[in-house]
């Protein structure tokens, strides 16, 4: 299996090794696991969605909705 470090995905998704680190340890990237006192994780891995963006609050307004009845 090919891992990436905290370093590569920063690198790959245009962010910030810490804050990387801190969706790694609030679970938002379900595929990261710690090897020793690093986090790791697939290179396949894809870039969650930024939950403090307006898209991302849309997109969760949108599941919401789809659970309630119109009774």
């Amino acid at each position: 299996m090919d891992l990436m470090t905290t370093k590569d995905a920063s690198i790959k998704w245009g962010i910030s090794i810490r804050r990387i680190q801190v969706l790694c340890d609030n679970g938002k990237i379900s595929t990261a696991f710690k090897q020793g006192r690093v986090w790791v994780m697939p290179k396949d891995t894809a870039k969650p969605i930024d939950g403090r963006t307006k898209a991302a609050k849309q997109s969760s307004d949108n599941v919401k909705g789809e659970g309630m009845s119109n009774a």
